[in-house]
């Protein structure tokens, strides 16, 4: 099983599933989709043809569900493809929460950002001197807050719960700590020194979320909802602690796994225990309030000015570098598009857009292979679609 990479808006975000029959029935329900007002004059934009193109992919191998909200300056438009589960084979519900993995980084960034506004973090300060205790002898370079929000901070990666898919599920219901997660990372000592390159890596969020704890005295969900949920008007997003489950309506999400014999099964992974994603990627949101943060967040009300320049920054002397604070960039023809994508087995979210907002793009997809590094025609057509 090959670790996803995340590369938002890109035209290839996801999986290539394994050839083979389902072992699940394949249940056709149908599509729904509804666009808002445009000017009469106005072209047909969102596409809503290639739009409905995509979303008929849904349900199949590569997907069971399908959320999408599409914004453009004279229009919107919003789908629904898929099953709300396999064994009943009703319509996929647009209302539904879902993992939004790494998206989680949007809301933790902001969160540091709305500190550092209040004068409560210095962004360029040393972490190393808010969390005393937490590094080795061997981070003896300073490693600023702004090093951690951007990716470049020179810390490896943690260890998990296991190696692969089977590893892992195997210990689905199992406690790793934030704590225990970031000091086997902190042992491994440095991989470069700060600000010298960017890694995109989980580690970096939790460490934030440490540090959001410590200069407020309050848990990281409580501030990040105080500070950035609420502001947002997310009302159905939440953070679920060592809580496997998702409260609330739900499309539940499957795993593609080979079987001997050639075959293929969807296994049910939407109960899972998230803790050790936790700042990094354990929020359950829906796409509706996903909308509301990218509009709120772009718009300053969140996070104000100069912070909010830090969401649009990549490090100045990495020209390469496509991550800034809780964003990434991807340029389509000649517009630049910022967000963020996310993972969760069983589960594929999306967050972005113009920073003017005349182009926006939310989805969550249950996408059958969500951990995989490679294409996915489902996503690509759904981005093609938006941005075209």
């Amino acid at each position: 099983m090959r670790v996803r990479t995340s590369s938002v808006l890109a035209a290839s975000l996801v999986l290539a599933l394994a050839a083979g029959p389902l072992a699940a029935p394949a249940f056709a329900a149908p599509s729904t989709a509804t666009a808002g007002p445009h000017r009469p004059d106005a072209p047909d934009v969102p596409d809503a043809k290639a739009l409905r193109a995509a979303l008929a992919m849904v349900p199949g191998e590569d997907a069971t569900a399908a959320l999408v909200r599409v914004g453009h300056r004279d229009a919107d438009w919003h789908g629904t493809a898929g099953v709300r589960d396999l064994d009943s084979g009703r319509p996929a519900r647009p209302d539904a929460l879902f993992r939004a993995g790494s998206v989680t980084k949007v809301v933790t960034a902001a969160t540091v950002l709305r500190l550092a506004a209040q004068g409560d973090i210095d962004l360029d300060a040393p972490v190393q001197g808010y969390l005393p205790g937490l590094f080795t002898p061997a981070f003896d370079k300073p490693i600023s807050v702004r090093n951690l929000l951007n990716h470049t901070s020179g810390i490896k990666a943690g260890d998990g719960l296991g190696d692969d898919f089977a590893e892992l599920y195997a210990h689905r219901f199992d406690t790793l700590t934030p704590r225990r997660d970031v000091a086997s990372a902190i042992v491994k000592g440095p991989e470069f020194d700060p600000g010298d390159r960017q890694h995109y890596l989980n580690v970096n969020y939790t460490i934030l979320g440490f540090l959001i704890e410590k200069v407020t005295g309050r848990s990281y969900a409580a501030e990040a909802t105080r500070l950035v949920l609420r502001p947002a008007g997310m009302r159905h997003t939440y953070f679920p602690g060592t809580d496997p489950r998702i409260r609330g309506p739900h499309n539940r999400g499957y795993q593609a796994v080979e079987r001997p014999g050639g075959t293929t099964e969807l296994l049910d992974v939407t109960e899972w225990n998230q803790a050790d994603r936790w700042a990094a990627g354990d929020m359950i949101s829906t796409t509706a309030d996903l909308e509301r943060l990218l509009t709120r967040l772009f718009r300053g009300r969140i996070v104000p000015e100069p912070q909010l320049e830090e969401m649009f920054t990549t490090p100045p002397n990495l020209p390469d570098a496509t991550r800034s604070a809780g964003l990434e960039y991807k340029k389509v023809g000649d517009q630049v598009f910022w967000g963020k994508s996310g993972s969760r087995y069983g589960y594929s979210a999306l967050v972005g857009g113009t920073r003017d907002l005349s182009r926006t793009l939310v989805y969550s997809v249950n996408s059958t292979d969500a951990k995989d590094a490679e294409p996915d025609p489902v996503l690509d057509a759904i981005t093609a679609a938006a941005l075209k």
